[in-house]
């Protein structure tokens, strides 16, 4: 593939934004990649349409970029965060993925309870983050998401394209059980990368500029 033929699609978390990927989307479009940074149904500042939209949505959202770049360019990568990664799965599935990065992909998840804990004792911006999104985050949405991850659950021994799969070993969001669950199932993983000091805004923290150089580095070989 030439250089200027790579395409890549980046897909965000739930109740995030393509702010949580754009880190690694600038790295990619500076080594020649196209990059396409979707915003999802119901993701707009403030999470106001969130109540609105449901796991269909979401699928159908990221099944239209996939279409549009593999009319394009063919074969194109995929990095998928948190619930992006659930998606990518489903699409690498179908599509032709050529290779396919999981940075904290949702396959677990961890239960409210849990959630709650980890934000009590999350400290400043990350607490103040947490809370919020939990206050805007309808219970419907919180389903919709649920039922997405157990809909694309089935997909992950599907994928056969080469993978990476990427964890924060202290995300408080997404149990770092999910990378162990997915390298046991996906048929074709190249590495599997566990960062000890990251939690789950894996291209926004300490250890982003490894975790940068980790994807671009497994797309570019």
């Amino acid at each position: 593939m030439r250089q200027e033929d790579r395409a890549c699609l980046l897909l965000h978390g739930f109740t995030g934004g393509p702010y949580e990927v754009e880190p690694l989307a600038r790295a990619l479009e500076a080594s020649g990649w196209h990059c396409r940074v979707p915003r999802l149904p119901g993701h707009d500042e403030g999470l106001a349409g969130l109540a609105e939209t449901c796991c269909d949505m979401w699928l159908e959202a990221a099944t239209q970029e996939a279409e549009l770049l593999a009319q394009e360019y063919g074969a194109f990568d995929l990095v998928g965060f948190s619930m992006g990664g659930m998606l990518g799965i489903h699409l690498a599935a179908r599509y032709p993925v050529r290779k396919l990065a999981l940075l904290g992909a949702a396959a677990i998840y961890v239960s409210p309870g849990r959630m709650v804990r980890n934000i009590w004792h999350s400290r400043g911006e990350e607490r103040n983050v947490l809370q919020f999104k939990m206050k805007q985050t309808p219970a419907k949405a919180v389903l919709q998401f649920m039922r997405l991850v157990h809909r694309v659950r089935p997909d992950i021994r599907r994928v056969t394209v080469p993978a990476l799969v990427v964890q924060g070993l202290r995300d408080p969001i997404v149990h770092p059980v999910s990378a162990r669950y997915l390298a046991k199932r996906l048929p074709c993983v190249a590495e599997t990368v566990y960062y000890p000091r990251s939690r789950h805004m894996l291209c926004l923290e300490e250890d982003a500029d490894d975790v940068i150089c980790k994807v671009r580095g497994f797309l570019d070989a």
